[in-house]
C-alpha cells in the first residue's frame, strides 16, 4: 500500500539553537520534500527551524503553505514568502488546518509547541480523527528518549497493540518519507468494540 504524499505538515521549533546542525537539518528537510514534489505545510513563521524549513523548500522550488495564529502574525514573525499564508484564530484551528491540508505529519526537533503538535497528531490517529502517517525524524538522536518513552507506554499497557506502530521513526528524512508512504492504517478506537478496549 502506498499513501499519497502530496503535502506533509512539518512540526518543528521556532527557536534557533546554538548548534548550527539543527538549522541545517531543517533546511535540508524542506529541500528534500520539495525535490520529491511534496508540499510543506508548517507554522508560517520566518524564525528558527520553521523559517529554515520554508527557505529550504522555497529555494528548491517547492510549495510552502504557512498557517499562523493572528496573534503571531501581528508580531512580525510571519513568513510572507510562503506560497500561501493563512491566518487563524488560535492554536486549535491551526492544528486542524494542518490536518486538513496535509497527507501526513513530520516532526523534526523542537520544543513544547512541537511536542503538542506531535502528540495531538498521534492521539487523533489513535482515536480515528485521521488515518494519516505520523513521522518522527530522529536526527542526531534528538528523540531517542521520546521513542523509549513511547515504547514504555506500550509495554505498560497504555498504548493498545493496534496502535503501537502509529509513530513512525527514522534517522533520515528520505527513510522517514519512504516508511510513511508504506504506512498501513490501524483500527482506530472509534471502530473498536468494548472488549478490544
Amino acid at each position: 500500500m502506498s499513501n499519497p504524499m502530496n503535502r506533509l505538515a512539518v512540526y518543528c521549533g521556532s527557536a534557533t539553537p546554538e548548534d548550527p546542525r539543527y538549522i541545517e537539518l531543517a533546511h535540508e528537510v524542506g529541500r528534500s520534500l520539495a525535490l520529491r514534489e511534496i508540499g510543506v505545510v508548517y507554522g508560517g513563521g520566518r524564525l528558527g527551524l520553521m523559517g529554515a524549513v520554508a527557505r529550504g523548500a522555497l529555494e528548491a522550488g517547492g510549495e510552502v503553505i504557512g498557517v499562523i495564529p493572528d496573534a503571531l502574525f501581528n508580531t512580525e514573525v510571519a513568513n510572507h514568502d510562503c506560497t500561501e499564508l493563512y491566518t487563524v484564530s488560535g492554536m486549535h484551528e491551526r492544528k486542524q488546518r494542518f490536518t486538513d491540508l496535509s497527507d501526513g505529519f513530520v516532526t523534526i526537533p523542537g520544543g513544547v509547541g512541537t511536542m503538542d503538535e506531535l502528540w495531538e497528531a498521534m492521539s487523533w490517529a489513535q482515536l480515528g480523527y485521521h488515518q494519516k502517517p505520523v513521522g518522527l525524524l530522529n536526527a542526531m538522536g534528538f528523540y531517542d528518549d521520546l521513542i523509549a518513552f513511547n515504547t514504555k507506554m506500550a509495554e505498560v499497557g497504555f498504548v493498545r497493540p493496534a496502535h503501537q506502530n502509529i509513530l513512525i521513526a527514522a534517522d533520515t528524512i528520505g527513510e522517514l518519507i519512504d516508511k510513511m508512504a508504506a504506512y498501513e492504517p490501524h483500527t482506530p478506537i472509534f471502530r473498536m468494540k468494548a472488549d478490544e478496549l
